[in-house]
């Protein structure tokens, strides 16, 4: 007579491993497909390496100089005014040519575009933490109530500015390894999911299913 091993019940899953996100498209097309996509994912390389540079640099002068916001944009602005004059005169004097200034510095795709993202993100963001809190999948349910707990505690040792600049390093390095590294990234989500549901189990065959019961799902049935 065969029995079922408990580790060929375990290696079932296998067929069916877990995916970090499940998308038919491209992480460039998930992300909008424009613009603010291509910055992401470091297709458009200059800018990209321009946005980083003086974020890092905008926290520093806030973190480390200890900068207030309001003198820091009017030092900004005081130099900046202050170039385009010495510029203009040496232009006048030498017969160089002037400060050319731009109709439009931002364009209005850039701000559409990135609201549009975080918009949608953040819906899905939602969607996703009510589903789990219906207590669907139990094991993913302690995976993220634990792993909250974590964050808030690492949280609670930095600094406002410090998140922020954490969650821009998020934003610019974690798609662009993910889209580089989407199978390498997939197939360890998998092994930790089977591991933890593996355990789970094990978990809920020696201890919770051992728990005595009470008598009303038996007077429910009569």
């Amino acid at each position: 007579m065969a029995h079922n091993t408990p580790s060929d019940s375990d290696n079932e899953i296998i067929t069916t491993r877990p995916k970090l996100f499940e998308h038919e498209k491209s992480i460039h097309e998930i992300l909008g497909g424009g613009k603010v996509a291509d910055i992401l994912l470091w297709r458009n390389t200059n800018v990209s390496a321009a946005i980083f540079v003086g974020v890092t640099v905008m926290w520093f002068l806030f973190e480390i100089v200890e900068y207030n916001l309001v003198p820091l944009i009017c030092h900004i602005s005081i130099t900046i005014m202050l170039v385009l004059y010495i510029w203009s005169i040496l232009a006048d004097i030498l017969k160089w040519k002037g400060p050319q200034i731009p109709e439009i510095v931002l364009q209005e795709s850039f701000f559409n575009d990135l609201a549009s993202i975080l918009y949608t993100r953040f819906n899905q963001l939602l969607k996703m933490l009510l589903y789990i809190s219906c207590g669907i999948d139990l094991p993913l349910f302690l995976l993220n109530i634990g792993s909250l707990y974590i964050v808030s505690v690492i949280g609670s040792y930095f600094s406002f500015v410090n998140l922020i600049y954490i969650g821009f390093l998020s934003i610019q390095t974690l798609p662009f390894l993910f889209d580089r590294y989407d199978e390498e990234i997939n197939n360890l989500f998998g092994d930790v999911t089977f591991i933890l549901k593996k355990n789970y189990r094990k978990f809920d065959k020696n201890y919770i299913k051992k728990i005595p019961r009470g008598p009303m799902k038996a007077k429910k049935n009569q």
